[in-house]
């Protein structure tokens, strides 16, 4: 085996795969512009970094299942509320995971509260590498209340936790058996003070009634979702009609 071959063995062992790929044309780069081994090196090393970096970020937007074309350049920020424009550059820095907090946005349709954290978590993917994933509540209780009745609650719930920010889209339209609504209950109060989650729901908390049932576990999650968070109102006009008015305009 040659030297050449024998090295990009060695180099895919180690998953380098940027060194195997450019180590041989940033040699001759190096020959000719007369750079020292360590600089040659220096360059090798930061294209490992870069290259790294570019694939975790792939990786983390695939598995955040983010709805398609919801960023921030498509939202429309002139038709929030001006305290809600406010804080959305602070929620993109991710503080407010590290510190463990909820962001709960709260309007009725159309409003833009799914596109608004869609928006949020792909940028908590670009510029921190957060781990986020959305989902549809009631998608997410459909998939605890299969690994309860599966015995593996507690497999699926760690699972979840290796996300630092879920996203629960729709919590207002879900409105379960007790079951359902226990398995819920059971996610909220495992990411309590140790995870983030941002939800959207069309229901007001007076409102939540209608999704846990029992009023004890109603104040309950409440008071866990509450307890640290940042609680967005969007009580701008609906985005929708005002699309339908531009089409009906044109």
């Amino acid at each position: 085996m040659s030297n050449t071959e024998s090295l990009k063995l060695m180099l895919k062992s180690l998953h380098l795969s940027s060194f195997q790929e450019h180590y041989q044309s940033f040699a001759r780069q190096a020959d000719s512009e007369d750079l020292s081994f360590e600089q040659y090196l220096k360059t090798l090393v930061e294209q490992e970094v870069h290259d790294r970096a570019e694939r975790r970020i792939t990786r983390l937007l695939k598995r955040a299942c983010l709805p398609e074309g919801k960023s921030l350049d498509t939202l429309d920020q002139k038709l929030l509320p001006v305290k809600v424009r406010r804080q959305i550059s602070a929620l993109c820095d991710g503080g407010f995971i590290e510190r463990a907090e909820n962001v709960l946005v709260f309007g009725l349709p159309g409003r833009g509260k799914t596109h608004l954290v869609a928006a949020v978590a792909r940028e908590l993917i670009l510029n921190n590498g957060q781990p986020v994933f959305f989902i549809n509540t009631r998608k997410l209780v459909e998939r605890l209340l299969i690994a309860k009745q599966n015995l593996e609650l507690e497999k699926e719930l760690k699972k979840l936790d290796k996300f630092a920010c879920i996203i629960l889209d729709d919590i207002g339209y879900v409105q379960q058996s007790r079951e359902e609504m226990e398995v819920l209950f059971a996610f909220l109060s495992e990411r309590y003070e140790r995870r983030s989650i941002m939800i959207t729901s069309n229901l007001v908390f007076s409102e939540w009634n209608k999704i846990f049932k029992d009023a004890m576990t109603t104040a309950a999650a409440i008071d866990r979702l509450v307890h640290h968070s940042v609680i967005l109102e969007l009580n701008n006009k609906s985005y929708r009609a005002d699309y339908a008015k531009q089409k009906i305009r044109k």
